[in-house]
């Protein structure tokens, strides 16, 4: 099966799901997404018990696809650049110490924690992992994932500032993961020790640098559209800074993520605001809207369809099934250290700890993060229980947190 066909299928299917979602389920698109390519997958596992030839053209289109690259490599700049160019920095810039300290003190914390109890967890039914590996893990299911939330948080009417902490926190805590998990990764596979140098050395390279030169993308874009009048043409220069920028950020051993969310900053604002006119800032802003949500329909298909290849272990359900649990603490507590720190200076919203907590939904990179392990890396170990967290967060987590968060509201205590 060619690329071509597989694009064909995934984009059909998509556009069939989106569309059934629209006219009848009527649920945030993600979701809906997730639920009917979940049981297109569930029915045709079933289906291989009878008839296997439809079973294995599915298993084909899906092991065709490399998720880390289909990801990692080129959704993950256009849906961090979506996610930026949408967000007010005057608005930001008043959350900024709460959402650089649960982007980066929470991510740690998170990563942690999480790899603490996953080690021990694992310890509980005789399997032996080594640390380094829990704590990878760690690094893959702290991002969090705000897509699907956001829009029934909207619904909820919650307050902006709160609104904002959670989509600047996920858009630079999916760059923070990544560097954690670049530094986890590179240890784990030379079998060095993690010493507090060669982290502090990779974070200022990945981290500050992608942030850098995300602010000379931006920048570069400014200039380049500050002469033009033509919204054909200004769109095309931002897709060529996504695309063109991330490659060069890989090139440059510099956060991609981290790069996109800067540049995004700067041309969803200075550019926007100095550089166009009203027509080419309304076509900017809806190709960018068309594009986030074209491929967040493509890549929940796709995370649901993943359940035919994903090998099933009973053992190792019943571990994912309790790191629901320890994955939720682990974010209670990413969420709880830092506000409780930034309390004495800045005021937060009333129940912020558990409505961020509970809208902590993990997504898409967690899935690709986990593929991309080695074998040898426990990878069908991970790769399962990433998959029952993040179908339960978005499934359990998303469905409730609107009607959750308007319980909190109302509630004066």
């Amino acid at each position: 099966m060619g690329i071509s066909e597989i694009i064909s299928i995934t984009v059909v299917l998509a556009a069939l799901f989106a569309y059934i979602n629209n006219r009848i389920i009527k649920w945030p698109p993600t979701i809906g997404i997730m639920v009917m390519s979940l049981c297109c997958s569930i029915i045709l596992a079933v289906w291989g018990n009878y008839h296997p030839f439809l079973p294995d053209k599915a298993l084909l289109l899906v092991e065709s696809i490399n998720f880390r690259d289909v990801l990692l490599k080129f959704m993950l700049s256009f849906l961090l650049f979506a996610g930026a160019i949408h967000i007010d920095t005057d608005q930001l810039r008043k959350e900024r110490w709460p959402v650089l300290a649960l982007s980066t003190i929470g991510t740690v914390i998170s990563t942690a924690v999480v790899g603490i109890t996953t080690f021990y967890l694992f310890s509980l039914f005789n399997i032996h992992i080594p640390f380094i590996y829990c704590l990878l893990f760690g690094s893959v299911i702290s991002p969090t994932d705000p897509i699907a939330v956001l829009a029934i948080l909207k619904e909820a009417k919650i307050p902006s500032s709160l609104e904002l902490k959670i989509s600047g926190e996920s858009l630079f805590n999916d760059g923070i993961a990544v560097v954690i998990f670049v530094t986890l990764l590179d240890a784990a596979g030379t079998g060095s020790t993690i010493d507090a140098l060669s982290v502090a050395k990779l974070f200022l390279q990945e981290a500050v640098g992608g942030i850098l030169f995300g602010a000379l993308l931006g920048y570069t874009g400014y200039y380049a559209l500050k002469p033009i009048d033509d919204y054909k043409v200004e769109v095309l220069v931002t897709v060529a800074i996504v695309m063109g920028g991330y490659l060069l950020a890989g090139l440059l051993h510099v956060s991609g993520p981290l790069a996109m969310v800067v540049a995004g900053l700067l041309i969803g604002n200075k550019v926007k605001r100095q550089a166009m006119s009203k027509i080419s800032r309304d076509y900017l802003g809806k190709f960018w809207e068309l594009i986030d949500e074209i491929l967040n329909a493509i890549l929940f298909l796709l995370i649901g369809l993943e359940m035919l290849i994903i090998k099933i272990n009973t053992t190792i359900l019943i571990i994912g099934a309790i790191s629901i649990i320890t994955v939720l603490f682990a974010r209670w507590l990413a969420v709880f250290v830092p506000i409780n720190l930034l309390k004495l200076k800045i005021k937060f919203e009333r129940n912020a700890v558990t409505i961020l907590t509970w809208g902590g939904l993990r997504g898409g990179l967690s899935v690709a993060l986990a593929l991309s392990l080695g074998p040898q890396m426990y990878r069908e170990e991970f790769v399962l229980i990433t998959y029952i967290i993040v179908v339960f967060s978005i499934l359990v987590q998303g469905l409730t947190i609107g009607s959750f968060t308007k319980k909190l509201l109302r509630n004066p205590n």
